[in-house]
This record gives structure tokens, sequence and C-alpha cells, in this order.
């Protein structure tokens, strides 16, 4: 096999993905792009990378920046029910408008362990933060619906 046959095997076995947020309302705006790619290993185990930019602004009490990224292995146990985990790692800059708060600065880890249902291109299901934090976490619980679409 020569290397042209080598690289373009490789690049068919990659797939990109990843999304887009955009909500609004209410004096609140948030904004996300976060794109991903996997490498197939075979039919049923991919693994890679994603990154992470979200932008929030709540006009009455923070502002607040988050980017970061991902390592994500997925595995499927049927062609149609996917196993997932995930290690993140956001930054989160907050600022708020109020003087009796502390702007702050940190990182937060995320370990996802996540089921989802998968047709063609789509995957729907849920994953568990086990590092959960009430306090620093961006996400409102430890249990997060997720869409996930690679091409």
């Amino acid at each position: 096999m020569n290397q042209n046959s080598t690289q373009s095997d490789f690049w068919k076995n990659i797939r990109f993905g990843g999304g887009l947020g955009l909500s609004f309302g209410n004096g609140i705006f948030s904004a996300t792009v976060a794109p991903s790619a996997i490498y197939d290993f075979n039919s049923r185990f991919s693994a890679g990378i994603a990154l992470n930019y979200t932008y929030f602004n709540d006009n009455d009490f923070f502002k607040s920046t988050i980017v970061g990224g991902s390592f994500l292995s997925l595995y499927n146990v049927l062609p149609e029910i996917q196993l997932s985990s995930e290690f993140e790692y956001l930054n989160v800059n907050r600022d708020f408008e109020s003087d009796l708060l502390e702007d702050d600065n940190y990182w937060q880890p995320a370990i996802f362990f996540g089921i989802g249902y998968t047709t063609n291109h789509i995957t729907i299901g849920v994953r568990y933060n086990v590092l959960h934090d009430d306090d620093k976490s961006i996400y409102a619980d430890a249990l997060v619906p997720f869409v996930r679409v690679y091409f």
C-alpha cells in the first residue's frame, strides 16, 4: 500500500459535526459554537475531540464567556444504541453586574457517561456528569440531554 492510499483511508474514517446554539429573550442572550471531529476505528468504536465557545449575557445579572474542549469516545452496542464517555474542560469567566458579587474565572472539569439512540447521522440521548458541582457547573443539572450530528 502506498502513502497516498494510507492518507486517503485515514480521511475516509474522519467525520465532522458539532453544534450551534442561539437563545434570547427577556434580557438574556446566549450563543454557542461547538465544532467536533471523530475518527471511526471500526463500525462500532469512534473517538475524537470537540471545541466549545459560549457567550452568555443576562442584562440584569452577569456576562459569561466559556471556552474549552473535550475528548470523547463513542461505542455502538447495536447500530441504534450508542454509549459515550467524554472528558470536558472549560474555562468559565463570569463578570457580575453587581458590586456585591465578585467576578470569577475558573476551570471546570466534567466527566460524562451517556446513552443515545442513533439513526443515520443523528444521535439523541442523555449524558450524566459524575463531577457535577451545583455552584460551579455551567449545566443546571448533572443529567444533560444531547443531540449529536456527524457527517
